[in-house]
């Protein structure tokens, strides 16, 4: 909370314009209009996805991770240096949130100081469908979350009579949350 007001604080609570590195045409697909930028993104993810998975399931650090996850007392008599590999979860888990933010301000195009707060209680969400602690399902929970979003805000939207408005996507998120934990 503290970084977003000091976020405020440093470049004001207008928006702004996030700059555009890539060419902006679009591409019908299967009936759905995606854009260079767009392309770029899923790309990206899939790239990152993967050697995230890589780095936790095939390197010693990725071991050391899961080791301190599972049991930090039996991690640290086995000679793991439990502080080392939390800051290095935490490095690498900022890098990847600060990735994930140059994503986002690529497609809509701005920044905002307080544009990762829903995205924050989104990729909870996700994690809470795929499975908390499994990397591979909190990455399925994040892809479905993005396929009921897309579907429900269309459907939602309509519905709602415009109503709901943009914030039909993050209306789908939570409901579908809720009824998960139900």
């Amino acid at each position: 909370r503290w970084l977003q007001n000091l976020a405020m604080i440093l470049w004001g609570r207008e928006y702004h314009a996030f700059p555009q590195l890539l060419p902006n045409s679009s591409h019908t697909f299967a009936g759905a209009v995606i854009n260079e930028v767009q392309i770029t993104i899923i790309l990206a993810a899939l790239i990152v996805m993967a050697g995230l998975l890589l780095l936790v399931h095939r390197t010693r650090l990725g071991r050391a991770m899961r080791a301190v996850a599972e049991n930090p007392a039996a991690a640290s008599l086995m000679g793991v240096d439990i502080n080392a590999v939390i800051s290095v979860t935490f490095m690498t888990g900022s890098a990847l949130a600060a990735l994930a933010g140059i994503m986002v301000s690529a497609n809509y195009g701005i920044v905002h100081y307080y544009m990762g707060a829903i995205l924050g209680l989104k990729e909870f969400t996700a994690a809470e469908l795929g499975g908390m602690g499994k990397l591979g399902g909190a990455m399925l929970g994040g892809m479905l979350l993005w396929v009921f979003e897309s579907l429900g805000a269309g459907y939602i939207g309509d519905l709602s009579g415009g109503f709901l408005g943009s914030q039909s996507q993050a209306v789908v998120a939570f409901v579908g949350l809720i009824a998960w934990w139900t």
